[in-house]
Order: structure tokens, then sequence, then C-alpha cells
């Protein structure tokens, strides 16, 4: 390799090392680029709508989006806050029910397999009871880690200077997006603006009805878990149908987990209730996944299950907490660039090349 070449791989390298030092502040914008998208869709509605300028739409859209969080704050907001407290306060004592049922549980395997209760699963049972013994152990147990796990996470200083950041950026690109895209589009070739600027065009189609369809199915999720809920007369409605319906913003894990509280509440009552909530919200999950989704987003944004599980396990390991919450949207947006940029560009275009040589 020529000097000129060797200087080349090594700024290459160098700028590689920079944004990988930078990647947390690339993360922040990256969920201020998606946030954008969304006011984005909201401005174009109201536009086409209305036919007002952009700035009014802004304006307007802005107005709009006070409205609904005020309201969603003054109605929803403390009814939500009392039930979740609650919720937290009864999870260590379903824990206990739990651990007391798995005893008693033990005894009849025992008293059938052994004819006593003192048989091969005394030490297992024995064992169980060590680990909970002392009706508080477990409530402080669970209350300790729970204490550990909000100090850890919390950083309530920085995260509201990153929330505020999110926001002020987002709220920038929304008010003249078509100037951001052009600087973005100044980093590459000349030759290549052209078909940079369309592919960017897409990734942010594909966000906004990503975003669309997400809101929808979350709306779903959440007055479908409310009225099964309902029904079955599990306490803490409220509390749980708005969990899952943001947890189900996080696809695989996010619902696996909004079944950990409404369980949790219907164990206190009886177990056959606790069974009766899992089965909901497999049929809720079942709906989303399977019906709902796939209506909304009429199979364009559809990623495969093992793909988008397999980017929630890499962006994590990468970016942290951030990274999961944000993985499925850089799943959306790499997959329209590598379809545009790698497939379309390089390889199809390879491909016929290949083929009309050997022909």
């Amino acid at each position: 390799m020529k000097f000129g070449q060797w200087l080349g791989l090594i700024a290459v390298v160098a700028a590689l090392l920079l944004l990988w030092s930078l990647r947390e502040a690339m993360m922040l914008l990256f969920a201020a680029v998606v946030l954008a998208m969304a006011l984005c869709t909201l401005v174009g509605v109201v536009r086409e709508r209305l036919g007002c300028r952009r700035v009014v739409a802004v304006g307007l859209s802005l107005l709009a989006v006070l409205v609904v969080i005020t309201v969603v704050a003054t109605a929803v907001i403390p009814p939500f806050v009392e039930q979740f407290t609650e919720l937290l306060q009864k999870l260590p004592v379903a824990a206990s029910v739990l651990l007391d049922l798995l005893h008693r549980s033990l005894e009849s395997a025992s008293r059938m397999l052994y004819g006593s209760e003192d048989g091969g699963l005394a030490m297992l049972k024995q064992q169980f009871r060590a680990e909970g013994d002392g009706p508080g152990a477990l409530a402080s147990g669970l209350s300790g880690g729970a204490l550990r796990l909000l100090g850890w996470t919390g950083q309530l200083g920085t995260g509201l200077l990153q929330t505020l950041f999110v926001v002020a950026v987002a709220l920038m690109i929304s008010a003249q997006p078509s100037h951001y895209r052009e600087v973005v589009l100044l980093l590459a070739p000349s030759f290549y603006r052209r078909r940079l600027r369309q592919v960017l065009v897409q990734c942010g189609e594909a966000l906004s009805g990503w975003m669309g369809g997400v809101l929808i199915s979350s709306l779903c999720v959440g007055t479908l878990a409310a009225i099964g809920l309902s029904l079955l007369g599990v306490k803490l409605v409220a509390a749980n149908a708005v969990l899952a319906g943001i947890l189900n913003v996080i696809p695989n894990i996010g619902p696996t987990l909004s079944t950990v509280f409404p369980m949790s509440v219907a164990l206190l009552d009886s177990p056959w209730k606790a069974l009766a909530v899992l089965v909901l919200y497999v049929v809720v999950q079942n709906l989303e996944s399977y019906l709902i989704t796939p209506s909304v987003m009429h199979h364009q944004l559809q990623l495969l299950p093992g793909l988008t599980l397999s980017a929630q396990l890499i962006f994590t390991v990468l970016f942290g907490p951030l990274g999961l919450f944000l993985a499925l949207p850089m799943a959306v947006c790499l997959q329209v660039i590598l379809r545009e940029l790698l497939i379309h560009d390089i390889l199809d275009p390879w491909k016929r090349k290949r083929f009309s040589e050997t022909s």
C-alpha cells in the first residue's frame, strides 16, 4: 500500500474509534431523531388536513402534544402512581405466598412418592425454607434489591439532562428536517448524495410507519389487558394496563415483564387467578403478534423474530439499556440501509456483472 492509502486507513480507524468513544452521545442523537420523526409524522398529518405552513403545523402539533400530556397527567398518572406504589408493596407478599405454595407442593409430592413428608424431597424443601426463612426476609430482600436497582438506574439529574437534550434536538430537527438531512448528505461523496437522500427518506418513512404501528398496537394491548383483568376481577387494573401498553414497545422482553405484576397481584387472591392472568396475557400477545401488528403495519416492517431478538441482545451489550429500548428502530433503519445500499447498490450490480462475464 502507498503512503496515501495507509494514511486513509489510519484516518478511518481513528474515526471509528472516535465514534465508539462517543457511542452514548450517538445513541442520544438517534433517540432525538426517532422522536423528531414522530413529531414530523404528526406535522405532516396536520399540514395535509389544514393546508397550513410548516411553522404553523409545528406549533399546532406541539400544542396537541401538550394537551394530550396534560390530560394524561391529570387523569391517568395520579391513579397509576397510587396503584403502582401499592403494586410494589404487594410484590413481596405475593412472593411469600408463592413460596408457601411451593412448600405445600413439595410436601404433597413427598407424601405421594415416599409416603411421608420427610422423603427424598426434604432437602429441597429445607433449602426453600432456608432461603425464605422468616416472614419478612424475602420482603426485605426484594425491597433492598429494588432500592439498589433504583439507585443504580435512577441518576435523576443525568437522566433529566439527557431527556432535555433529546427533546431539544428533536424539536430543532422537526422544525427544519430537510436542512439537517442536507448537512448529513455533505458527508457523502457528491456523486452519491442523490441516492443517499432517497435512502434517508426511506428510513424516515420506515420509522414513521413503525412508530404509528407501535402506538396503535400498544393501545390495543393496554385496552385488551384492562378488559381481561376487569373480567377476572384482578385489582390495580389501570396500573397493569398502562404497564402492558408501555412495555409492549420492547418486543419479546417487554410482554414477558408485563405479566409479572398482574400475576403477583392475582396470586394474593388465589393461584388459579394467577394462572388465568398468564393465559390472558398469552392470548393478548398472540393477538398482538399475529393479528394486530401485521394488520396495522401491512407486513411492511415485519422483522424476523430471531433477528429482532439478536438485535436486542447486540444493541443492549453495546449500548446498555438505551440500546435495548432503541433496538427495534435501529433494526428498522439498518434493514432499509442494508437493502438499499448493500444489496441494491453493491451486490445486485456485482451479481449481474459476474453473470454477464461468465455467459
